[in-house]
């Protein structure tokens, strides 16, 4: 919009000049004849309004052709604009409207605002203002009070918002015997309508004045926030540079303008990034979601500090890859099968991972507990992943479902170190068996080491004639009986644990092929 500030012009001034003189020469009781001077003052300062109103009126019809170009980017200001004028009229109208009745109630109702034929009558103005229960000086005196502290909250200029509140002051001046009135009396009792005729004239004008003043600002708002630029790029803005197989590749794209002399000063985190051309880099050591949250501040054409804030979410993954060997596929039923699942580029807590034929619980970090329930079948796992706003499945992975091996039954003792070793058959020096008390049973292969319960158990020594006498330990403890045959074996001598019985994390009890042999040493 090209709309410029209107300084006050010495036409103006002179009026405004005329009219305090005016009031001065009533005040002190100047002949009536200078009443005709006020109708002098009274027609320039409808020229004056008329004037003001012709230029509000331009600059309206200039927000309405914006509006209707850019509605958009101009709505705000419009809207504001439409705001003024309700009630820049509402108070000019009602100004005209006591104006009429002042010149009917001295002229008679065929009485004309613009050719006053009593000028000099004092009883008009009195009557219709501050008549008891029906004067109209209160609601004058509110509607100013009303406009002038509305009117001044849109000025952002703080000279042009004391002209304006001194225009439309509606305060009783101090320097002067006013003997208590107030302001509507002070203003219109025993005033000639001539004169109360041209005081609401003055209103008239200072509230288009006023007007004007709040339009201009308003006009000028609709580029104030534009940045002048010099060069025009286009840019492809991707949600995303690594799309899975099945996904969406979304990107924005448009046509950026930049200022190439004039470049934009980035905050990110408070602190200011050394970068000409807006590039920020950091290195990413942790894994997760993370958002990069900033401001940009730039000079706009009229030299004022425009902000404007930023974020922007990403995630950070950790380098990983899958290996599946066809041959190992295996889950153990009943069993915690740890299990480990990813995706390269999605993080963990993007992932939904179920599984059927038993039950799947997550520990965090892409870590998984399996729990297959029947044995001989396959237990099926199906990974997730929500990306680009919607789930989408990322494979489906079969395992087969055994039960878990046999245990291997073993005899612990301390070794000389403070360890612990697992005696598994062979020989075995007496001092340690004299120190034993129970057996053990765990599968422990190096792959797996699954601690197994032992219910019992049978020993079997054999005496100087060759004959097997069988002691039975219904426990995983050697019994009072068995122990007391450790006592009596000599060096070199043999026997037999033999009918192992063993219960595993699935709960299935099962008995042990073969038997530990052990010698004495």
């Amino acid at each position: 919009m090209a709309v410029k500030k209107r300084p006050v012009s010495p036409r103006q001034k002179m009026i405004n000049l005329m009219y305090v003189v005016l009031m001065a020469m009533l005040a002190l009781n100047v002949s009536s004849d200078v009443l005709n001077g006020f109708s002098l003052v009274d027609k320039s300062l409808q020229t004056t309004t008329n004037n003001a109103t012709q230029v509000n009126q331009g600059i309206y019809d200039d927000f309405e052709e914006q509006m209707k170009a850019n509605p958009k980017k101009v709505k705000e200001w419009y809207d504001k604009a439409q705001q003024v004028r309700k009630m820049s009229d509402s108070l000019f109208n009602f100004a005209e409207e006591l104006k009429e009745l002042i010149v009917k109630r001295s002229d008679g109702e065929d009485g004309d605002v613009h050719d006053i034929k009593n000028r000099e009558d004092l009883e008009a103005a009195t009557s219709v203002m501050l008549a008891p229960g029906t004067g109209r000086g209160t609601a004058l005196f509110k509607g100013i009070n009303s406009y002038r502290d509305q009117i001044i909250k849109m000025v952002t200029d703080s000279a042009q918002r004391r002209i304006i509140a001194s225009n439309l002051n509606t305060e009783v001046p101090k320097n002067v015997r006013s003997l208590g009135k107030n302001w509507q009396e002070y203003m219109f009792e025993s005033m000639p309508t001539a004169a109360a005729v041209t005081l609401l004239t003055k209103l008239q004008s200072d509230v288009r004045y006023a007007e004007g003043e709040v339009l201009h600002g308003l006009a000028a708002n609709i580029g104030v926030k534009d940045i002048r630029v010099n060069e025009l790029n286009a840019y492809v803005i991707p949600n995303a540079q690594t799309i899975v197989q099945g996904g969406r590749f979304s990107a924005q794209i448009l046509m950026a303008a930049v200022d190439t002399t004039n470049r934009p000063t980035i905050y990110i985190g408070g602190h200011k990034i050394e970068s000409d051309r807006g590039i920020y880099e950091t290195v990413c050591n942790k894994t997760g979601d993370f958002t990069l949250v900033g401001y940009i501040e730039m000079m706009n054409a009229q030299g004022e500090l425009v902000r404007r804030d930023f974020e922007q979410k990403y995630s950070v993954v950790a380098p990983s890859a899958t290996v599946s060997a066809d041959l190992m596929n295996v889950l153990y039923a009943g069993y915690d099968n740890p299990m480990s699942v990813s995706v390269p580029g999605v993080p963990a807590n993007k992932l939904q991972v179920s599984m059927t034929g038993g039950g799947l619980t997550p520990k965090g970090d892409g870590k998984f507990i399996a729990r297959p329930t029947a044995v001989g079948g396959d237990a099926v796992i199906t990974v997730a992943a929500h990306t680009e706003g919607r789930l989408q499945e990322m494979g489906k992975f079969s395992f087969r479902v055994r039960k878990l091996p046999d245990p291997t039954a073993f005899i612990a003792y301390a070794d000389g170190q403070g360890g612990e070793n697992h005696f598994k058959g062979g020989k075995l020096a007496k001092q340690v068996l004299m120190n034993v008390n129970a057996l053990g049973a765990a599968v422990d292969d190096g792959l797996l080491n699954i601690p197994f319960r032992v219910q019992g158990f049978e020993t079997v020594f054999y005496d100087n004639m060759g004959n097997a006498i069988p002691e039975v330990s219904n426990s995983a403890e050697f019994t009072a009986r068995q122990k007391n045959m450790f006592r009596s074996l000599a060096r070199g001598k043999r026997f037999f644990i033999t009918r192992i019985r063993a219960i595993g994390p699935d709960g299935v009890e099962r008995t042990l092929d073969g038997a530990m042999d052990v010698t004495v040493n």
